[in-house]
């Protein structure tokens, strides 16, 4: 347990930060499933639509650093190529 007060105060903003993650990935795996089911089922229109709103979760889930850019980058290409493959665009 930490002594000092500010070490007290970083103890208290890493648990809200490490739940803030929590929601944050969490959301964003469900939405990633449901375009992977989308997906599996051969639902263009749904996976189209789920897509752009996957793509901005997933964004924003970047920007403040819960996952890294590169990782945020790798997913979305991963999807969007899915999508596109569906849909038929090369």
């Amino acid at each position: 347990m930490a002594n000092h007060k500010s070490a007290e105060k970083r103890a208290r903003q890493n648990i809200k930060k490490a739940l803030i993650n929590k929601i944050r990935l969490s959301k964003m795996k469900t939405e990633i499933k449901k375009l992977s089911l989308a997906l599996k089922n051969n639902e263009t229109s749904l996976a189209t639509e789920l897509m752009k709103k996957v793509e901005s979760i997933i964004a924003k889930t970047a920007k403040p650093g819960t996952i890294s850019k590169n990782s945020a980058a790798r997913k979305i290409s991963i999807y969007a190529k899915r999508v596109n493959l569906l849909a038929g665009k090369k």
